[in-house]
């Protein structure tokens, strides 16, 4: 409309001019009409360039009309892809894992419950500086007295005593701004044979002034494997998993190589290749208020390394089945307890791992688990504890996922002997755990 108005008034300037006496009307003409189309072209350009901004600041702004065409539209966002953020979501937060599952045979817990504040707590030894018991909002703790600090939790084999699939956890607490300075807290494993020297360990430090918290970890390589692995943990890494002024929840799971490390159930650490450990050694150094730990657990068992839940178990797996199929039942003395007591040992985990993996691909099938006691001792002892074991195991085999419905724990005592109980040899056999397939 604007271009036909132009050019109907350079016609009617013609037309006057045509009639005008002077003799450079003319030449005043062609020169006017020149200008004014000239004019008329740029204000136009400038139009068509000012649609064009606009265009482009509807992508950048994420408003652009859907009743535009899509030639106009991608024209516009080509022009400006190299200036638009980028909103996908951040990969490496995806990544985060919460896959931590507790070993289902405790070996060591202690939440401090039973402990008189003030007093060094009675399930553990120390060996640097000093601890006691102490309280935080009711809540009660090892409390560190000392610059630098050393405990360990009793065992009865204080030299060896995590077995090759574990999983460890613990609480602490962090302060909020102005509570105290810089603490930190490692958690050491140590080499089998030696007292000092560490297969590997996760140090975790924070200062409530800034906030800030971080840390780092060094391990030893395992299966034959040379040199360390190394890396950090800072508090851009962490801050959307640690909570300021509460409890905070650590945990460890190790599974024969496997390190995997947790900080309120989000996983920020993930070794494939590490030395096995023998014994765990806290450590504490720095000056502040609240230093330490509570709510620790430790644990036979973890989540399932790969290649062995592919392989090992699967073949284990077949052979549970097969004694099933052919006899109805599968009995197995590779089930430990401590002497006297329904404590499932360490080593009974991989017994009790084949038997769930059959028993999870055959969910519908229900069992009577029997445990068997030799002679020693009287019936009046034998019978409840034969009940308590076959009690043990079902629970093992819940925490790795076995329906507890499809199982019922019978205790047999000494009753039913498949063997000379007059000899060691025989009294090994009749120590046994029996799956009957009802």
């Amino acid at each position: 409309m604007c271009m036909k108005r132009l050019l109907m008034f350079i016609a009617m300037l013609a037309f006057a001019f045509s009639y005008s006496p002077n003799v450079d009307a003319q030449g005043f003409l062609k020169n006017l009409g020149k200008k004014v189309v000239e004019k008329a072209k740029q204000k136009v350009e400038d139009k068509i360039l000012n649609e064009e901004d606009k265009a482009a600041d509807a992508v950048l702004n994420g408003d652009a009309e859907d009743s535009g065409s899509k030639s106009k539209s991608n024209k516009a966002k080509t022009d400006v892809d190299a200036e638009v953020v980028d909103d996908t979501p951040d990969a490496v937060s995806d990544n985060v894992k919460s896959d931590f599952v507790r070993g289902s045979v405790i070996l060591f817990e202690d939440d401090f419950a039973s402990e008189q504040i003030g007093e060094f707590p009675s399930k553990w030894d120390v060996n640097g500086g000093s601890a006691e018991t102490a309280s935080i909002n009711g809540k009660k703790y090892l409390n560190f007295t000392d610059d630098w600090n050393e405990v360990g939790p009793l065992m009865t084999n204080m030299e060896s005593y995590l077995p090759d699939v574990f999983t460890l956890e613990w609480d602490v607490f962090y302060s909020k701004s102005g509570d105290f300075g810089q603490a930190e807290l490692d958690v050491v494993f140590m080499k089998k044979g030696s007292w000092n020297d560490q297969a590997g360990n996760v140090s975790l430090s924070y200062r409530p002034d800034n906030p800030d918290a971080y840390g780092g970890y060094r391990f030893e390589k395992g299966a034959g494997a040379s040199g360390d692995v190394t890396g950090s943990l800072d508090w851009g890494q962490i801050k959307n998993f640690v909570k300021i002024g509460a409890w905070n929840h650590f945990a460890v799971s190790f599974n024969k190589r496997a390190f995997k490390f947790y900080i309120n159930n989000n996983r920020v650490i993930n070794l494939p290749n590490a030395l096995a450990p023998e014994r765990i050694s806290i450590i504490c150094v720095g000056d502040y208020k609240y230093r330490g730990f509570a709510n620790v657990v430790l644990a036979a068992g973890a989540v399932d390394l790969y290649e062995r839940q592919t392989t090992d178990l699967s073949a284990a797996a077949a052979a549970v089945e097969k004694a099933i199929a052919e006899t109805g039942k599968f009995v197995t003395n590779n089930i430990l307890f401590e002497t006297g007591k329904s404590t499932l040992k360490p080593e009974s985990m991989e017994e009790i791992q084949k038997v769930a993996e059959y028993m999870k691909a055959n969910p519908t099938a229900r069992f009577e688990v029997q445990g068997h006691t030799d002679n020693q001792g009287s019936d009046k002892i034998n019978d409840p504890l034969s009940q308590e074991r076959a009690e043990a195991v079902v629970k093992a085999l819940e925490g790795q996922g076995v329906d507890p419905f499809n199982l019922r724990p019978v205790g047999k005592g000494s009753h039913e002997p498949v063997a000379d109980n007059g000899t060691e040899a025989g009294r090994a056999q009749n120590r046994r755990v029996e799956f009957i397939k009802k």
